[in-house]
């Protein structure tokens, strides 16, 4: 009976931290420090129309991930600061993620930030309701959906998630985007980027992680200046999401 519990209590440790890993990858992309004070949660729907938000290559944003059972495995529910606020650093710090999870009936509540996003345009097609939510007085919109299934594979570097978050993220010439290339020919742009694993990452400092990186066998990572407006377009189709070493978040390229 002992060994029996034993063994229990190491897989759900190892669920847990596989379930905390996979915040990053979700990237639509930590930890809490200290206990939050006065910590709400504010419930509302609202349906709107295609919105486009431009001007975000650099802007820093926070989520919030509840995790829940569904038909298909653990789903998330992946909750976005931006454009409500920019995430006030000592705000976020105080999450209490224990009673974010509590309060929404959760199988568990992830936090995942600060981000910084990477694109410079965002346009949301999406006629269904948007949930808002507050969580330590933080407000945040629900932006997307995502299946987790097999938490532990979930949370790998370089594992395939499927997102549906229903955007069109958009490079204009010029910009310099961030590229994983699968064996196969497949590319990911970079998303957004991180601080969560090296505090002293900087976008400047992306040019340079390739040797970094622990890329699958075939694979390759580079910085290139875009000659022609890049578009990832997942209106109708889920996104395709993977995460790096460093929980830096990269979307599959559409044709």
């Amino acid at each position: 009976m002992s060994i029996h519990r034993s063994r229990s209590s190491r897989r759900v440790a190892v669920v847990g931290l596989a379930l905390a890993a996979l915040a990053a990858a979700c990237g639509s992309s930590g930890s809490s420090k200290g206990a939050a004070t006065g910590t709400t949660n504010r419930t509302s729907t609202t349906t709107v129309p295609t919105k486009i938000a431009t001007d975000l290559r650099g802007k820093r944003y926070c989520e919030v991930l509840l995790l829940r059972a569904a038909p298909a495995g653990i789903t998330a529910d992946v909750y976005n600061t931006y454009p409500v606020n920019t995430c006030p650093e000592a705000q976020w710090k105080a999450m209490d993620a224990g009673a974010i999870k509590a309060q929404n009936g959760a199988l568990a509540a992830l936090l995942n930030g600060p981000r910084y996003w990477l694109m410079d345009r965002i346009e949301k097609d999406d006629a269904r309701a948007q949930t808002h939510k507050t969580f330590g007085g933080m407000e945040m919109i629900q932006r997307a959906t995502v299946v987790v299934g097999n938490p532990v594979e979930a949370s790998q570097p370089y594992h395939l998630n499927a997102v549906d978050r229903r955007t069109v993220f958009s490079y204009d010439e010029g910009s310099t985007v961030h590229e994983i290339t699968t064996a196969d020919g497949t590319k990911f742009v970079m998303q957004s980027w991180s601080q969560q694993v090296d505090p002293m990452l900087t976008e400047a400092g992306l040019a340079g992680l390739a040797p970094r990186l622990h890329l699958p066998a075939g694979w390759s990572y580079a910085a290139r200046p875009l000659t022609a407006p890049l578009r990832v377009v997942t209106t109708s189709d889920t996104a395709k999401v993977l995460q790096d070493d460093f929980k830096n978040s990269y979307s599959m390229e559409t044709p």
